[in-house]
């Protein structure tokens, strides 16, 4: 597969994720601002990021940890993104 595809791939599959636990109705919005922060727009909590976590490690078969969860990383969506691009690169 084309490394840029699946970049797109991924950034998709996060902005779904997202979408569908911060309960967002159009993913476009959060591809429209890939950095708003999902906290201080209450888009996340504590109990969303957890699901959030779990649902990104079971989608794109990456072992995530609440414990390595550092909040700063997942604060906007494109560092999220960033992040799992990083993570599963390994």
């Amino acid at each position: 597969m084309d490394p840029q595809a699946l970049t797109d791939t991924l950034a998709d599959g996060v902005l779904v994720a997202i979408a569908e636990v911060a309960q967002v109705s159009d993913v476009a919005d959060l591809r429209a601002n890939l950095d708003i922060n999902l906290y201080e727009t209450h888009l996340l909590d504590s109990l969303r990021t957890v699901e959030l976590l779990l649902l990104l490690s079971d989608r794109f078969n990456v072992d995530l940890s609440p414990a390595e969860l550092d909040r700063e990383q997942w604060a906007t969506p494109r560092k999220l993104i960033d992040y799992l691009e990083q993570r599963s690169s390994h």
